[in-house]
């Protein structure tokens, strides 16, 4: 029998309280909460549902995508993946699903070599989930997806094979094969990606489909919504297919990064598409980019929930000053009138790179963060408190590392940067606890306002904790500088922003 595996009908898509489920479940299983795995699996696997969603129904306008709605959405899509029900199969033997049968003469490689979270080579394996594992099915269809936009630069891809002739994008200087270029999602450090999310998977997808009118304003798709790629592959890196995805929106949210053949032990694997970079104007509607032209980059000591003030910063009587991300703002001018509640969603993996080899480890990591909004009260009060209280949040965060670098200057030791460093990151990580309560008090009544209060009570609490933690007071020394350096959030405490209160 020859063997199949169709990612509509089998389960290999994890979502949160339900295990795997198959596409055909995610727009028609209404009880389905949010998509589970790390945050590289949840952005890439949103990107593909996305892309199925713009392929079976990309609305003209905002009137038809509220009339017709996320379950008129979902049922598009059902009808779409019938018509092209033979294009989802794994090993289909001419058209297997994101996968380009030519390069079948690429070397093999082992399915952990492009995992950026197992451990081969000479790599040092610390944790048993680095061991790589024989992958099922459902493993092989969600690595495809993966790097389709999220692959890893380096020398992993064999790009001896040129499926356009003439190409020289696989060729270094000296007209020897190049490494592999970084995915368009991952850029050289790991690029932070954000959606909205809804109730359901279907309509958080309904959420942050794009309307033809919005797409066509943001001048940073030439060639529109574009083809899907199962609907019509390339047959080169650069072929009339391939510079049609670089220039569309569908080939933002599935790239073909990387062109793969799935082999019984292991994947033939080569450089695919290349995408112009964020400098070149090449931009996800994911990412968040500044008017310099700065993106938001995934940082472990510095968690995403941080930069909400930022996103949200079209909320700031439409001035546009923050980093802008064509997927939030375009929903956050729809969303008051469609659901009472959404997601903003946060997340992805920050890399290193060495000599054009692009790995994780030391400090990076996965990042991800979900803060739940209600709608009713967007608006200019909700962002300026906000604002205010993010604002007095940063400038706590700096009195306790000065404190504990001035605890250490009065020892006449070290200048204690690190150790301030330290209790800094602490104090963030015990302040993310509370945060989502803090985003739900933002507003100017005064129940809202002693909630906020008692917050601030427990934010200073942890300055002063964390100050006793890591300046010690056991000697007289010690003491009289851990006195003079003790932080004062006396004004933090006891007065809001007085046109807070007074409003």
């Amino acid at each position: 029998m020859t063997k199949s595996f169709n990612v509509i009908d089998q389960p290999w898509i994890a979502v949160a309280g339900s295990g795997l489920v198959s596409l055909r479940q995610i727009f028609s299983d209404h009880s389905l909460t949010q998509l589970g795995g790390n945050p590289v699996q949840k952005i890439a696997v949103m990107k593909l549902l996305l892309a199925i969603a713009q392929a079976a129904w990309t609305p003209q306008d905002e009137d038809e995508w509220q009339a017709v709605g996320a379950e008129g959405m979902a049922k598009k899509c059902l009808d779409y993946l019938d018509k092209w029900y033979d294009r989802f199969d794994l090993y289909d033997r001419e058209r297997p699903f994101l996968q380009m049968p030519a390069v079948v003469t690429a070397q093999l490689k082992p399915y952990g070599a492009v995992l950026a979270d197992i451990s081969t080579g000479n790599t040092t394996v610390l944790l048993q989930s680095q061991v790589e594992a024989a992958l099922t099915d459902a493993d092989k269809a969600l690595m495809l997806v993966l790097l389709m936009g999220f692959a890893l630069g380096g020398k992993k891809t064999d790009n001896s094979v040129v499926l356009t002739a003439g190409y020289a994008g696989k060729t270094n200087d000296k007209g020897k094969p190049s490494t592999g270029k970084a995915g368009s999602a991952v850029a050289h450090m790991g690029m932070l990606h954000n959606v909205l999310l809804g109730s359901t998977p279907s309509q958080s997808i309904w959420l942050n489909l794009l309307t033809d009118s919005q797409t066509q304003a943001c001048n940073a798709y030439p060639a529109g919504i574009g083809v899907a790629p199962w609907e019509q592959m390339p047959t080169g890196e650069d072929d009339t297919i391939a510079r049609k995805l670089r220039a569309s929106l569908m080939g933002r949210l599935v790239p073909m990064g990387r062109f793969c053949l799935l082999a019984e032990h292991g994947l033939h694997y080569s450089e695919g598409i290349v995408y112009p970079s964020y400098k070149e104007g090449g931009i996800d509607p994911s990412i968040a980019i500044n008017a310099s032209g700065k993106v938001l980059w995934c940082d472990p000591e510095r968690r995403p929930w941080r930069e909400l003030t930022s996103l949200l910063s079209l909320l700031d009587a439409g001035q546009s000053k923050g980093f802008q991300s064509l997927q939030i703002n375009s929903g956050l001018e729809r969303i008051r009138k469609t659901v009472d509640r959404f997601g903003l969603w946060s997340g992805g993996l920050k890399v290193s790179s060495n000599a054009g080899e692009q790995y994780a480890s030391g400090s990076d990591d996965y990042v991800e963060s979900i803060i739940w909004l209600d709608t009713d009260v967007l608006g200019k009060n909700f962002f300026s408190i906000l604002k205010q209280e993010m604002m007095e949040l940063d400038q706590l965060a700096k009195v306790l590392y000065g404190r504990v670098v001035g605890f250490y200057k009065c020892l006449q030791k070290s200048d204690g940067g690190d150790l301030a460093a330290l209790a800094t990151t602490q104090f963030w990580q015990l302040v993310e606890r509370d945060f989502q309560q803090l985003v739900d008090h933002c507003a100017m009544d005064q129940e809202h306002v002693n909630v906020r209060q008692t917050l601030r009570r427990r934010f200073a609490q942890h300055v002063h904790d964390l100050y006793d933690q890591y300046c010690p007071m056991d000697s007289a020394r010690q003491l009289e500088a851990w006195a003079s350096n003790r932080p004062n959030t006396h004004k933090y405490v006891t007065a809001l922003n007085t046109q807070q209160v007074s409003a």
